[in-house]
């Protein structure tokens, strides 16, 4: 099983596998969408993910030209608290790019230089803060830090890459060291981790540029790693930027650039997995997948700016269908439907998941803000949450 930490909002929802827990939602929009209820200017440009926590929203945006800032708004768009916590990335798309992960009050994030950070979510006070990637020489790969903190019970997870260690566990209150894993090699990847529970153990999913990993968050060991690099030498090796999906034993990867999707299948007790397939038509780039009824649903990749979309069976690797629409883009999924957000053009479907064809049901367009449509949707309290650059807009979903 998936596993997360309480009452907790964060990157790709509460299990951060992009399904979201609200009920009593529209089964098919109006003709021009659905009614816009929000519309929120100026929150800095990025393509974090918005989160809501105690009916406030809260975003990261970049502004004041090499900052990171957050935003806290309550419901009617009002700014409650606008707070600087990093530096900015400082080279190409400097935009944010960290979604909070907020729990029992408390705001994680890691800046675009790879400072992580622990906030109070009703004044933005920072309660502490480190510096892991300085601490433990970590590396990063070209374009930078894009994680949003993994949480476990006691810990902030951060993964640092390079040949000291892999993975360090701060303790979320404190911000003191807890543990620090062996190095497996590798520069840190784009992907955002996942904590799953398995036969007893609490497994962090890492990936980084060679490979995925396995960790025993109760003491920071390494359980098991696979190289996917070595085992796959293709272009764009290395630059995950999903996180992995797990579902009864099995996990599933996918790279991008040509790269084919891998499912592996853990051992009973945890401490090994076994590659069970691949496919070379999930190759997604870095707009996520959703898992329902034994199929993954996702866009994959023919280059940089296009992608067709596809469902594929969980258990045989199989190939259901692959359409065009549009092009690639981010995928979410609340109350058995899902909601697709293309990068180019902004447009938005609501879509039945079938394994005979892509069944669009409403469509409208994200015609405000600039720049890739890369932020992934979100949906709370009823709305659905829709960011472009430095605008954010919520639109009323609920029946």
């Amino acid at each position: 099983m998936l596993t997360s930490c309480g009452d907790i909002s964060q990157w790709r929802g509460p299990d951060r596998d992009g399904i979201y827990p609200e009920k009593n939602l529209l089964k098919e929009w109006p003709e021009n969408g659905p009614t816009l209820k929000l519309k929120i200017e100026d929150i800095g440009k990025g393509v974090s993910q918005p989160v809501v926590y105690n009916n406030v929203i809260y975003i990261t945006g970049y502004k004041y030209d090499s900052l990171d800032v957050i935003s806290a708004i309550d419901m009617d768009g009002n700014l409650l608290w606008e707070k600087v916590y990093s530096r900015a990335w400082h080279r190409t798309y400097p935009e944010s790019r960290g979604t909070p992960t907020i729990e029992k009050n408390r705001i994680y994030l890691v800046g675009g230089m790879g400072d992580l950070v622990c906030m109070d979510a009703k004044s933005g006070d920072v309660i502490w803060k480190q510096q892991p990637l300085e601490e433990f020489d970590g590396k990063y790969m070209h374009w930078g830090i894009v994680e949003s903190v993994l949480l476990t019970n006691e810990a902030a997870l951060f993964i640092t890459g390079g040949d000291e260690t892999t993975l360090v566990a701060y303790n979320k209150k404190t911000g003191d060291l807890l543990w620090k894993t062996k190095s497996q090699g590798g520069k840190k990847s784009y992907a955002s981790s996942s904590l799953i529970e398995w036969n007893g153990l609490k497994i962090a999913l890492i990936q980084t540029s060679e490979g995925i990993i396995g960790v025993d968050t109760s003491n920071g060991d390494m359980l098991w790693s696979f190289n996917t690099i070595q085992f796959h030498e293709k272009k764009g090796k290395g630059e995950a930027a999903n996180t992995p999906l797990f579902y009864d034993g099995d996990i599933f990867i996918t790279y991008g650039n040509d790269q084919p999707g891998m499912l592996f299948s853990l051992s009973e007790d945890g401490r090994s997995i076994s590659l069970k397939w691949e496919s070379d038509i999930l190759d997604t780039h870095h707009g996520g997948l959703v898992l329902l009824d034994g199929v993954i649903y996702a866009s994959n990749m023919i280059d940089n700016t296009r992608g067709l979309w596809a469902s594929v069976d969980w258990e045989t690797g199989e190939t259901y269908w692959e359409r065009k629409w549009f092009t690639k883009g981010s995928i979410i999924s609340a109350e058995g439907l899902l909601y697709l957000y293309e990068e180019k053009g902004g447009n938005v479907a609501l879509v039945k998941p079938d394994t005979e064809d892509m069944k669009v049901i409403s469509t409208f367009k994200m015609d405000e803000g600039t720049g890739p449509h890369w932020a992934h949707p979100s949906i709370y309290n009823g709305m659905l949450f829709i960011r472009h650059g430095s605008v954010l807009q919520a639109y009323d979903i609920k029946e």
